[in-house]
């Protein structure tokens, strides 16, 4: 005879996850209706004809020879190719991936919400992935054409693998979490430290058998593998992106502030000019401006370290020359502003024996000296705010430990 096995807890949990699903996905429907993009454009409005089009991954045409593309990493592209075969046109096409975009952060919500119940009780995480959902930068980046949305969620979803991954340690758990990884490498060019970092943290500090780290290493070469043999073939190179050179410029130039400066000056705007319109474009274009960025750092270190500490400080709290639209509506920079203190307090009372705790911290860290190292956009937060969040839970929990339950 069938029997219902009723559990009263996993039951809750489900229900929790749906809510969260259903309100995160509600509350981001008005807004990409009323401030999503309209369009493609820029490089990303390029790439897309050229693929439909002509078939070839590129951003940058010649007088009709398509230089091809090793400037931008290939999963969003890629995201956007997708759907563009369905044939939607115009608008409706559109609307399609910021509604694919609003079930990815809506999904992101409940498994923050899984990744918070590792630390937290249930009220706790529950009211943490409530703040992440109405977030304001994480609401609106949905409704914007923009990697970030889709970073955000595979982000989430690493951490929540690499905890599962450390708690099962079967092939299930391995492959996600290995697949994860590549896809985000795939998406970020800066993930390769982040995902190296995660490999000695599980190998040096917590232990796990090194033919675990190595089964992990080899999933995720497969990932990657596909469009890094596409990389060797063209361009000769064993690479993902190339695109150091540029970040690095734009982010330590004369015109540089927190937020970089693309402008081109002098002898620079010369050499780019006379770059032979090959193949090897972009790598060649790529070392002009790593070298243009050497040659800037080595010759006034003292500016460019008081920048980086100025990125630092941005990257944390708030940028206060920020030149973005609509950067200093408080519905944006007093919660960024609030989330940036109240995590650092966090991370100060944290419990360092947390090894889960000590990781987020690296991740934060990590994350802080790359973008610093280059330069900051009001967007790239997005990817430190749940960090930010969690360590926020933990000075509340903390406070309420030290001053309430004792009296």
């Amino acid at each position: 005879m069938f029997r219902y096995n009723y559990h009263p807890l996993k039951n809750k949990e489900r229900s929790t996850l749906i809510f969260l699903i259903l309100f995160s996905a509600l509350i981001r429907v008005p807004v990409i209706l009323t401030l999503g993009d309209a369009g493609l454009e820029h490089e990303w409005k390029a790439i897309m004809e050229n693929l439909t089009k002509h078939g070839v991954f590129s951003s940058i045409n010649f007088d009709g020879f398509l230089i091809p593309n090793l400037f931008m990493p290939p999963l969003y592209a890629f995201y956007l190719y997708f759907f563009s075969l369905i044939n939607l046109e115009g608008q409706s096409y559109i609307q399609l991936i910021l509604s694919s975009q609003i079930l990815l952060s809506s999904i992101s919500v409940a498994v923050f919400y899984k990744i918070n119940k590792i630390f937290f009780s249930e009220k706790i995480s529950f009211f943490s992935s409530l703040i992440f959902s109405i977030f304001p930068l994480h609401v609106y980046a949905c409704s914007q054409i923009s990697s970030v949305s889709l970073q955000s969620f595979l982000t989430i979803l690493f951490f929540y693998l690499f905890f599962q991954f450390i708690k099962k340690r079967n092939f299930l758990s391995i492959f996600s979490f290995s697949l994860t990884g590549g896809l985000l490498i795939l998406l970020r060019g800066e993930f390769i430290a982040i995902f190296i970092l995660s490999l000695s943290y599980l190998s040096f500090f917590l232990k796990i058998e090194i033919k675990k780290i190595l089964l992990v290493g080899l999933i995720t070469f497969i990932v990657i593998l596909p469009y890094l043999t596409r990389n060797i073939l063209i361009f000769e190179t064993v690479t993902i992106t190339k695109s150091v050179g540029w970040n690095l410029w734009k982010g330590n130039n004369p015109y540089s502030t927190v937020e970089g400066s693309p402008r081109v000056y002098g002898n620079l705007a010369e050499q780019i000019k006379n770059i032979p319109k090959n193949r090897f474009y972009e790598i060649n274009s790529d070392k002009i401006f790593l070298d243009e960025a050497f040659k800037n750092i080595n010759n006034e270190p003292v500016r460019y370290l008081i920048l980086f500490f100025k990125k630092v400080l941005s990257f944390m709290f708030i940028d206060i020359k920020s030149t973005q639209p609509n950067y200093y509506n408080p519905w944006h920079y007093l919660p960024v502003l609030f989330l940036g203190i109240t995590s650092t307090l966090g991370i100060i009372v944290s419990n360092k024996k947390s090894y889960q705790l000590n990781y987020l911290i690296l991740y934060l860290f990590l994350n802080i000296i790359i973008f610093s190292t280059f330069f900051i956009l009001p967007r790239y937060k997005l990817g430190i705010i749940p960090i930010q969040i969690i360590f926020t839970n933990v000075l509340f929990n903390y406070v309420i430990n030290k001053f309430f339950k004792s009296k």
